[in-house]
């Protein structure tokens, strides 16, 4: 569909939480910007075309702090095209993609690579750069000159930091630039060979398993060391109870630090991985029943600032092996939302508007999106508009991923993505 001019989403539940509105009113979206939610009649009245939006809610645009496109390198597994198309069937509007491509994300001119249209994205990508070169945990990044080209954070992901020094060179050259640092939680130290959590179900299937300590150690060692940088360091993929009682206690002593956690770690755990069945592989691993409900709290209570997907495609030749030979990682991008709604509103009672702010707001916020994240007047036109009651099954067939690795395949939801908005224009409309 072309883009129009102006649109009017009529008659939906608009709830944005930055903006404080959790009301049904129309939004005014004109040129690629938000002109006005609850427009005058006027303004209605001379909109080029209509959405009805009845029985919706419509959101700002949901935004990811962390996604593997696996371009360049890797299009085998999932494409920039491909990997923003499956974004907006989820209602992502914006993704952050991380560096571990071939070759790695550490230079101007692969951020300038990812970001050009030849890549055909649907959504705004913001590319996540490597900490160091190469993710080679020895010498940074020019931190100052990616930004400039639209880096908007540097990360260990995948290969995390172990010395400290240069972790430390990291947050205090991030936090001149104003970005944060996105650590790996992992010691890998205590992980090496191991395929799953530790515990009886890694006992029970003979596998070597990871330590909650490799991540809450490290957890630990980056906010001491956030606090002398007075940097901002961000937690990925959060998985236990250990590492967010750290969180918790920088906060308290003044660090920023935030964190981030993925849908599958609350709701899945290690005990689903059943008889080695490698789409419950991911790193960090599946936890117990402990860790996954310490997620949920720290998702009630405010502690995890946002929920992010780290939507991992992998071919299938890379999953259906031996598991301690199987690669790391799911898709996440189109079963987030519904994940969220199902497990937190349904079986919770999480508050919609709540769920919209770690998958909007707060996001923005942590990476210093501005103009994203609200539907405020001005705002970058982009929207998610979700049916929160449909009731549906997930069907990995009909994926618009590249690939096909994941564990909820089958699965029945609550909530479903009608329409997603990018910059006025519609680059998803559901089935």
């Amino acid at each position: 569909m072309e883009r129009s001019k102006s649109l009017l989403i009529h008659g939906g539940r608009v709830i944005d939480p930055a903006a404080g509105i959790d009301d049904q009113v129309d939004v005014l979206l004109v040129n690629g910007k938000v002109m006005a939610v609850d427009p005058s009649r006027q303004q209605a009245a001379d909109a080029d075309e209509t959405f009805n939006a009845k029985g919706l809610v419509v959101a700002p645009g949901l935004i990811d702090l962390h996604v593997h496109l696996r371009e360049p390198g890797q299009a085998y597994k999932e494409t920039i095209a491909t990997g923003t198309a499956a974004a907006a069937a989820g209602g992502f509007t914006s993704v952050c993609a991380m560096p571990n491509t071939n070759p790695v994300n550490d230079s101007a001119e692969t951020t300038r690579w990812m970001q050009a249209p030849q890549r055909g994205a649907v959504v705004n990508v913001f590319p996540i750069v490597a900490a160091t070169i190469g993710s080679k945990g020895e010498k940074l990044t020019n931190y100052r000159a990616l930004r400039k080209v639209g880096a908007v954070g540097v990360t260990d992901d995948g290969k995390p930091i172990l010395q400290d020094e240069i972790m430390l060179q990291a947050l205090r050259s991030a936090a001149r630039v104003g970005m944060p640092v996105i650590q790996h939680a992992e010691d890998t130290r205590l992980t090496t060979a191991a395929s799953m959590n530790y515990g009886p179900t890694s006992f029970r299937l003979g596998l070597r398993g990871m330590p909650t300590t490799a991540e809450s150690s490290i957890v630990e060692r980056d906010i001491a060391l956030a606090r002398k940088a007075k940097a901002h360091v961000h937690v990925a993929h959060i998985s236990t109870a250990a590492a967010l009682d750290a969180v918790r206690k920088g906060r308290k002593a003044g660090v920023r630090v935030t964190c981030e956690v993925t849908p599958h770690h609350f709701t899945l755990v290690d005990e689903n991985v059943g008889e080695y069945d490698t789409n419950y592989k991911m790193n960090p691993p599946l936890r117990n029943a402990v860790d996954r409900d310490a997620m949920i709290v720290g998702l009630e209570d405010g502690l995890i600032d946002c929920i992010a997907t780290d939507h991992a495609p992998h071919a299938r030749h890379e999953k259906e092996v031996e598991f301690d030979r199987a690669a790391f990682g799911i898709t996440g991008l189109e079963t987030a939302l519904p994940l969220a709604i199902t497990v937190l509103h349904v079986e919770r009672g999480m508050e919609l508007k709540r769920i919209i702010q770690l998958m909007t707001s707060n996001p923005a916020t942590i990476i210093g999106l501005r103009g994203r994240g609200s539907l405020a007047k001005g705002s970058h036109a982009d929207v998610t508009i979700f049916d929160p009651k449909a009731r549906w099954t997930y069907e990995v067939k009909k994926t618009k991923s590249k690939s096909r690795n994941t564990p909820f395949d089958g699965c029945k939801f609550f909530g479903r993505v009608v329409a997603t908005i990018v910059g006025g224009k519609f680059v998803y409309q559901g089935d």
